[in-house]
């Protein structure tokens, strides 16, 4: 089976029922977005995509969205979506790494990113779309593309790159699947039920926002970048258009708590409540769940290379006890998971090691990286198993409790951030240098960034003219909370920068 099946059958079988809908109130049917869809697909097809082909998707949170999701799988071919408010430079090196054959575009933003594609490209606009795709622009390549064909891809993720360039996480329609299943059978969805798509769409929390509920024939509701950052508006978006099923990071349910006076609101249809991402202080979660008492909550964890690979369920209310963070849980979507020492070799029940996961969701691999493929993955007892690069421990009542990360990598609003991008960035700066960043516990429990870096112009450091250039260069959720100037940066004995150094000085 393939994913775009879902909106098909659907469709078919609830022509008129509501399938996606707008924060504005705008809404569109199944039977319209299935049309939509085609008309999408259509067009591809006919500037030159075609099965196994990748297409390139830089657009905000609207119906239109959607649409090209379904209409570049529908196509045969894989969607490649980006941060819409990221540099341009940033999407078009993801488009160049993947070789997208087309890339939807709203009309605002072709022109900047048709000047980072590699290649010769035509612009294409369709009216027929109508009002929902009024502003939608095709770039299609006009020269062959060199990339190899890969039919069995529905999607490419990409990721922070440790080497400063973003990779990209291929998956699979079976994949993809593998998750969708589980929550089909672990949440019941209903046709009648509306879930929250507060994830962008090139975050890999979209997977579970955009195909359960179609499969189901349930609404979705697309929450745009602007209304996803203001809690007063989530709060009334949750009660107004009748949410039941909520996905975001924990961070954004503790904005909810803090400045969306939900306690004013009536968000009793909401039934369950799925954070993942990140940790979520308990703190914060006995708030959530002392103000909303009734749904049923969900710790999903997985890195983007697994989609979810274990959970943790739990009712309200908290108990006094838990002071700690919640476990990750148990296995799940089909998935097996084991936890290893730095040999590979499987640790004793109860101690310490990295989590590895093997099975139906794991992803294909990083696309073109066959050296980091064969870093992330451990061949044992016949199987294939990704190294999380997290370290965790098994209870046997709780199942796995989240201990850190395995490397400089690091969760920040739910995203994940390899600081060696960071750096890269600030590197690019032609009075850096040097340059380095660390992670350290912020106010309130979360991840703040601070980056360090050697000035060598004869103008004065200057703080604001620095977040500007990290604007530029770096998607928001990646620019540093601080960016500290220093003489020079302190090293090892070995001259290398001594980051333990820098996070005494921070």
């Amino acid at each position: 089976m393939r994913l775009e099946e879902f909106l098909e059958t659907s469709a078919r079988r609830a022509p008129e029922a509501t399938a996606a809908l707008e924060v504005s109130g705008e809404a569109i049917s199944y039977s319209a977005l299935e049309e939509f869809a085609q008309d999408i697909s259509t067009a591809l097809s006919t500037v030159g995509v075609g099965s196994g082909d990748r297409v390139g998707l830089s657009l905000p949170k609207r119906i239109a969205a959607l649409a090209s999701v379904f209409g570049a799988l529908k196509a045969g071919a894989a969607y490649v979506p980006v941060d819409y408010s990221a540099p341009a430079s940033r999407n078009g090196y993801i488009f160049n790494d993947c070789g997208v054959r087309a890339v939807i575009v709203d009309r605002a933003r072709a022109g900047l990113l048709k000047k980072e594609l590699e290649g010769s490209w035509t612009e294409t606009e369709f009216p027929q779309w109508g009002a929902h795709g009024a502003d939608l622009v095709v770039l299609a390549r006009r020269d062959e593309a060199t990339a190899a064909k890969a039919p069995e891809l529905a999607y490419i993720l990409y990721t922070s790159g440790s080497t400063g360039r973003p990779k990209g996480v291929t998956h699979s329609h079976a994949s993809a699947l593998a998750f969708i299943d589980w929550c089909s059978q672990e949440f019941q969805p209903k046709a009648a039920d509306r879930f929250s798509s507060h994830a962008p769409f090139h975050f890999d929390l979209s997977i579970l926002d955009i195909y359960v509920p179609i499969k189901h024939g349930a609404s979705v509701v697309l929450i745009d970048a602007d209304a996803g950052k203001q809690p007063g508006t989530l709060a009334r978006i949750i009660a107004e258009l009748g949410i039941t099923i909520w996905y975001s990071t924990p961070s954004i349910l503790h904005m909810l708590t803090t400045y969306g006076k939900i306690e004013d609101q009536d968000c009793s249809r909401l039934r369950i409540v799925h954070f993942a991402g990140e940790v979520f202080p308990i703190k914060h979660l006995r708030v959530l769940m002392e103000r909303w008492p009734w749904p049923v909550y969900y710790n999903l964890y997985g890195p983007t290379e697994t989609n979810v690979c274990t959970y943790y369920k739990l009712m309200a209310p908290l108990p006094e006890s838990q002071v700690a963070p919640l476990p990750i849980g148990r296995k799940c979507s089909g998935d097996e998971t084991r936890v290893v020492g730095p040999d590979g070799r499987i640790v004793a029940a109860g101690e310490e090691g990295e989590l590895v996961v093997s099975g139906g969701s794991v992803m294909l691999g990083y696309w073109n990286l066959p050296e980091r493929n064969a870093e992330a993955f451990l061949d044992q007892d016949g199987a294939r198993w990704y190294r999380t690069g997290d370290i965790v421990r098994e209870e046997p009542d709780r199942g796995y409790i989240f201990l850190g990360r395995r490397d400089r990598m690091v969760k920040r609003r739910g995203y994940r951030v390899e600081l060696g991008e960071i750096e890269a960035a600030l590197h690019r700066h032609p009075a850096i240098p040097e340059a380095a960043a660390i992670a350290k516990a912020g106010k309130d429990g979360e991840t703040e960034i601070v980056s360090f870096v050697v000035w060598t112009d004869t103008q004065p450091f200057s703080l604001i003219k620095m977040k500007q250039f990290c604007a530029e260069n770096l998607p928001l959720y990646m620019v540093p909370d601080r960016i500290l100037s220093l003489p020079k940066m302190p090293q090892t004995s070995t001259d290398k920068i001594d980051y333990q150094r820098l996070k005494d000085l921070s």
